[in-house]
């Protein structure tokens, strides 16, 4: 995973070998970057602003912040915003972190001004263009995407529609904009070897997602003709570059992929709020063997420290490479950079959901302050997420996911025999035991994973990779005991402790453990003796 994940490869255009994404050099690159979401697209939520339409897609929130603080500091402030949001200092920390990839998403109208006519906006090109240059200083492949584009391909907030339809597919003078947008950017872009690919479209054509939702399925033949003309129009002036496309609802449909669009195309899914294990890949894996084209989990996260820990070595060893999302939000702990909200927030939240104006210089105060404080040197940095990504000292690493390959008999071993409690990891035919039967789900992409141990019966063991380890690197295993049971733990051929576990209902920290110096290493629970539940096993990096 290292090799093929390192900046050493950011090498040249990227292009498409079989199932492979290759570099200028043939050599495999695995894509493992990190969404600049919020900052030429904003959502609400990033704002602390949840299911509020009022607050929800860029075009609303600018007329809340000009409604706030007046017209013209609006502009200013929007120019200062995406000014400091993302700065050279968030690419270079990105790379530093380990990462090789950044997808950049992008709404039309900073690009193409709304109304009638094609009327480019050179503020957006401006933006690009200098983040651009940030990627290739810092070795990071940069991936455009239209997240909003001219009226919307997708129906929702997500792609600032007016009116939640999506009009790129059923408006003809939005669906020629769209086009037209394609052609300048591959035009100005066709020789930047930085620029990783082209996303045509974020997650067209939404779902029907409450009774009385306009179904939208219906322009699914029109999204087929508008990737067949826009990839005709790039290779009019861009022959090098790869070309991602995405299915329609929230880009999970494998079955919308009946052929394969474009020599250079990529196969781009997003998956929120699934199981970590092979069955959030198989159908896809399958689509991407029939075709014989490479697969990019091109949007994911939002969700905990061990579903990450889960999700995205399983994909890397899957040669599957993945972007998250996104780079940076409000009080969060599940990007990597996390804003802290100015005193006061709650005013301008409060007003958004039809409360009191607090006043232009108390709002224009807060903003300011919200201005400051996006920058990176002043967000809160949430180092062991990149731990948990990489599966590095640091983790925490559920005992539900052991590897899932090579497989049986080498990364885990079942004596079969139960009725499954779960469907979860169902393939490996390990038993998975139902500790928190009660525990309510805590957000909108938790899921039932959460709930099991992995119940070792006597004989059985479970394997865990874990990279750039160092001396000082620890481990503690936590687990319950339903009967007395002896329990080892190996670092490849090393014994790190033998406990005797005694049989109680109560957690267990199995701890005094000091990790070996590894590039990679492999750890491996057996149970000698009677039943363990492993919970999780929780690394700590040298300090």
């Amino acid at each position: 995973m290292k090799k093929n994940i390192s900046r050493s490869r950011v090498e040249g255009f990227l292009d498409v070998r079989g199932r492979k994404i290759v570099n200028g050099v043939g050599e495999e690159v695995l894509l493992m970057g990190w969404g600049l979401g919020n900052w030429l697209l904003c959502e609400g939520y990033m704002w602390l602003e949840y299911d509020n339409p009022r607050f929800d897609r860029p075009r609303r929130i600018e007329e809340v912040i000009e409604r706030l603080a007046g017209s013209a500091w609006a502009d200013k402030f929007w120019k200062n915003f995406r000014d400091s949001y993302i700065t050279e200092n968030d690419i270079q920390m990105m790379a530093d972190m380990g990462y090789n990839s950044v997808r950049i998403p992008i709404n039309s109208r900073l690009f193409l001004r709304e109304g009638p006519g094609v009327s480019f906006n050179e503020e957006g090109f401006r933006l690009l263009d200098r983040v651009i240059d940030w990627c290739e200083q810092y070795r990071l492949y940069a991936f455009i995407d239209l997240h909003g584009a001219p009226g919307g391909q997708t129906g929702a907030n997500i792609d600032d529609s007016v009116d939640d339809m999506c009009r790129l597919l059923m408006d003809d003078d939005c669906f020629e904009k769209g086009l037209v947008l394609w052609e300048k950017i591959a035009a100005r872009y066709k020789d930047r070897w930085i620029i990783g690919g082209y996303d045509l479209l974020n997650e067209p054509i939404r779902p029907v997602r409450f009774p009385g939702d306009p179904d939208l399925d219906g322009y699914i033949p029109r999204l087929r003709e508008f990737y067949e003309k826009c990839i005709a129009r790039i290779r009019a002036a861009d022959s090098k570059h790869i070309v991602t496309l995405e299915g329609p609802h929230w880009a999970t449909e494998e079955s919308f992929f009946d052929r394969v669009f474009d020599p250079k195309m990529v196969i781009h899914f997003h998956r929120y709020g699934c199981a970590p294990d092979i069955s959030a890949f198989r159908s896809w894996i399958e689509l991407s063997e029939r075709l014989n084209v490479p697969l990019w989990l091109g949007e994911t996260g939002e969700n905990t420290m061990e579903w990450f820990s889960a999700m995205m070595p399983l994909a890397a060893s899957l040669d599957i490479g993945v972007n998250m999302w996104p780079w940076k939000k409000m009080r969060c702990e599940n990007s990597p950079c996390s804003v802290i909200p100015p005193m006061e927030w709650e005013l301008l939240l409060d007003y958004a959901r039809g409360g009191a104006h607090p006043g232009y210089e108390k709002a224009q105060k807060i903003l300011g302050e919200y201005l400051k404080n996006i920058r990176l040197e002043n967000c809160v940095i949430n180092e062991k997420l990149a731990a948990n990504v990489f599966r590095l000292p640091g983790c925490i690493i559920a005992g539900t996911d052991f590897d899932e390959l090579p497989g049986k008999g080498v990364s885990y071993s079942s004596r079969g025999g139960f009725t499954p409690e779960t469907a979860y990891r169902g393939n490996t035919e390990m038993l998975l035991h139902c500790r928190y039967p009660d525990r309510e789900k805590r957000f909108t992409f938790d899921g039932d994973w959460a709930r099991y141990a992995l119940r070792l019966r006597e004989g059985e063991f479970a394997c865990y990779s874990l990279y750039d380890v160092s001396v000082l690197s620890r481990l503690e295993v936590a687990c319950f005991a339903p009967e007395p049971a002896i329990l080892e733990v190996w670092q490849d051929d090393t014994l790190l402790g033998r406990f005797d576990l005694s049989g109680t209902e109560r957690r267990q920290i199995l701890s005094d453990m000091h990790l070996n110096n590894a590039d990679a290493c492999v750890l491996k629970l057996r149970t000698v003796k009677g039943t363990a539940d492993i919970e999780a096993l929780i690394t700590e990096a040298e300090t």
